[in-house]
């Protein structure tokens, strides 16, 4: 796979990642990368109406990328001895591994405070 390809392929596979997750949290309460923090130095807040804490979720994921003669090949995410993705065997093959880091801002849901 070109490093071109592999780019693409990793950008919009995390972005369609974050997309999908901020559609199902939205219901929860949760806001994926929220816009409109502030920080006060040591923390960053998001305010809808009442400042609530964002959270940065940090990835560190192993891809392997599979290229052979007959096959599709593709690209799995290696999680641990887990793996996720498609996988094609051929005669010939080769395959690459790569580490992707990157963040994404959550604000977790808020609690309400009893008025009292």
């Amino acid at each position: 796979m070109e490093l071109r390809t592999f780019i693409k392929e990793t950008l919009v596979q995390i972005c369609d990642g974050v997309n999908d997750a901020a559609q199902d949290v939205n219901i929860r309460g949760a806001i994926i990368n929220p816009d409109g923090t502030q920080s006060d130095g040591n923390t960053t807040y998001v305010n809808p109406g009442f400042r609530r804490t964002v959270q940065n979720v940090e990835f560190d994921v192993a891809l392997t990328t599979t290229e052979g003669k007959g096959t599709e090949g593709g690209i799995g995410v290696m999680v641990g001895t887990i793996g996720l993705g498609s996988k094609g065997k051929s005669d010939t093959s080769s395959s690459s591994t790569s580490r992707v880091k990157f963040t994404v801002p959550v604000s977790l849901p808020a609690s309400e405070l009893e008025s009292r």
